[in-house]
């Protein structure tokens, strides 16, 4: 019996595994647009029957919907756990709570708080473990950026710069290992202070010299943005950081992405953030305006759940042959 496949980062993918999983969600993204229904039936056929767990013990808008969305589309019931349904890390442990629910679905979404919990997670289960979220990779939201990325400047035949002007936290961790996969330079600016987590800053470095890629860590928020096709940021006070909110705006004083800073991006850049967004991050004109593409962006969450359950369920891990 082969080893179950999880996916917990973008950085654990080979190149054209990845590659692979960004040509499903596109795949599946054409079908739900043109509502095929000969394809939607093949589809909805293959996990007819079956349930998906999604452990979630940190609140999601984008996520669960993607994802209930997703299983339904292959004919799963999606059973939501969030931390007050289950007795996960309260009055039973994670190995024996992971051994039940793995015993009955046919895959398990997680969303939690720790990287740990994740590795847990894959350690005692006995289906595939979906990394929907925890403190340091955000695989799923890679997928979609990267798909995103495609729809509307295609860096398959255009060479592109990614400036990241914001925190460092888990979704640069998987967005920059995920764009120098796929051949694009990143730049990633962070107040100072804040630095990228060393084992992603050296597994970048590693790539962006196979791909003789552009790969810069700065402080300096418009030298990231100088020339940039894409201008990307998140929430500068995670869940669970309220505390010091306060703290991290002063902090992060001359981040935000507003219309000064964007002039020093490619007259034809792009706006992308993860949701949700607060004002502090990006104003009101970028975030609206005509170069954000934030909502197609969020809409690719579904198709990117789509393609992570095709892989690592119905094709049990398998990047070949599918069908």
């Amino acid at each position: 019996m082969s080893a179950i496949r999880h996916l917990v980062s973008i950085k654990d993918l080979e190149d054209q595994e990845f590659v692979t999983l960004i040509e499903r969600a596109e795949y599946f993204k054409k079908i739900f647009k043109s509502d095929e229904s000969a394809e939607f039936q093949k589809n909805h056929l293959k996990l007819l029957g079956k349930t998906i767990a999604l452990i979630f013990t940190k609140r999601s808008t984008r996520t669960r919907i993607s994802t209930e969305g997703a299983a339904t589309f292959f004919g799963a019931h999606p059973m939501f756990l969030g931390k007050d349904d289950i007795q996960l890390g309260v009055n039973e442990s994670f190995y024996d709570t992971t051994k039940v629910v793995s015993s009955m679905v046919s895959c398990i979404f997680a969303r939690v708080n720790s990287h740990n919990d994740i590795l847990q997670l894959c350690e005692h289960s006995k289906v595939p473990i979906i990394n929907s979220l925890c403190d340091m990779y955000h695989p799923l939201q890679a997928i979609c950026d990267m798909l995103t990325i495609k729809e509307h400047l295609d860096y398959s035949t255009n060479k592109l710069k990614v400036a990241w002007i914001g925190d460092a936290n888990n979704v640069i961790n998987d967005m920059a290992i995920a764009c120098l996969k796929l051949g694009m330079d990143v730049s990633i600016a962070t107040p100072a202070g804040i630095e990228l987590d060393s084992g992603i800053a050296q597994v970048g470095k590693e790539i962006a010299a196979r791909k003789n890629l552009n790969f810069i860590l700065t402080h300096d928020s418009v030298e990231a943005a100088k020339g940039a096709h894409v201008l990307v940021t998140d929430t500068f006070v995670s869940m669970g950081e309220e505390y010091a909110k306060a703290a991290k705006l002063k902090q992060f004083e001359g981040f935000q992405i507003d219309e000064q800073l964007a002039k020093h991006a490619d007259p034809n850049y792009k706006f992308m953030h993860c949701l949700p967004r607060h004002n502090e991050e990006v104003s009101d004109d970028i975030f609206y305006g005509k170069h954000s593409i934030v909502f197609d962006e969020a809409e690719n969450r579904l198709y990117a759940a789509m393609a992570a359950i095709d892989v690592f369920v119905n094709n049990k891990g398998n990047f070949d042959d599918l069908k």
